[in-house]
């Protein structure tokens, strides 16, 4: 809420733009860029200013030939983009924030319930050969891809996948709950909605996470607002992740990179969370 009290936590109109990281929250990711390799010239790019250009085009949602020239050049950001994504720097990075966030809240660094949800986002006018393919969400009438999230119950992003429309939510949760390879071992109970019922659904549950009870949280009347119990934490997380307007629409030809700006969308709410909680 916005009070005078409030306010001057949000306040970064003194940085050069709003979405580049201030002094705290660039000591709190620092230490977690990996150096230089060994060998060769010094790096001679200054990285925080990387992190600064992928945050522009993240907020922003301009084209990468509208990066403003006071940033490092686009092939110089879309290339450290790729390179933190293809060496893990960027998982490493989240979950070192995910953990000093649930720390932060007074919770344990593995949780033991979340919310799984998807969103249908509708794709842009793009083209060419090898691109992951798109799909018709015929309940959302729109052809594009799903972003399948996974949150806590402190709305925190735990887990993410990107895959085509068409694929209905109980085939995409498999899929999503499938990818956490024992990341959360402490994992017992999880809220979906009623897509995600069905036999097929807890089958697969069983398959790749054997110790979660899934429980489907229904709508009590259809013709009124009603606040469901817990699945208003994860329509409110991604209702935070859409304040990056480059998640607005699906501008990336391959998953991998539309998953890339959805995890530094993340990082972006828990890097604000961090600094704001310690003011």
């Amino acid at each position: 809420m916005w009070t005078p009290e409030n306010r001057p936590k949000y306040d970064r109109s003194k940085l050069r733009y709003p979405s580049d990281l201030t002094d705290e929250e660039w000591a709190i990711i620092a230490p977690l860029i990996p150096r230089a390799k060994r060998g060769g010239n010094k790096r001679t790019v200054d990285v925080r200013a990387v992190v600064n250009g992928v945050m522009y085009i993240l907020s922003t949602g301009c084209q990468w030939a509208a990066l403003p020239k006071d940033l490092p050049p686009r092939s110089t950001v879309n290339d450290y983009l790729r390179r933190w994504d293809e060496d893990r720097t960027l998982d490493r990075i989240h979950h070192a924030l995910y953990v000093l966030c649930r720390e932060q809240a007074g919770r344990e660094a593995s949780p033991t319930a979340a919310i799984i949800d998807s969103q249908s986002v509708k794709g842009a006018e793009k083209g060419g050969a090898g691109i992951d393919p798109s799909g018709y969400d015929a309940g959302k009438k729109l052809k594009g891809k799903k972003r399948h999230v996974l949150v806590d119950t402190q709305g925190l992003l735990m887990q993410a996948i990107i895959h085509a429309a068409d694929i209905q939510d109980r085939d995409g949760g498999v899929l999503l709950m499938g990818s956490l390879f024992g990341l959360y071992p402490f994992l017992l109970k999880l809220y979906a909605d009623s897509g995600y019922q069905g036999p097929k659904f807890q089958a697969g549950l069983r398959t790749v996470c054997g110790q979660v009870n899934l429980e489907i949280v229904k709508r009590s009347d259809l013709h009124k607002f009603v606040v469901l119990p817990k699945r208003w934490i994860v329509e409110r997380t991604i209702g935070w992740l859409n304040r990056c307007r480059r998640l607005a629409k699906d501008w990336e030809c391959l998953n991998r990179s539309a998953l890339a700006f959805l995890r530094w969308a993340s990082v972006r709410i828990m890097l604000r969370r961090l600094c704001q909680n310690a003011k």
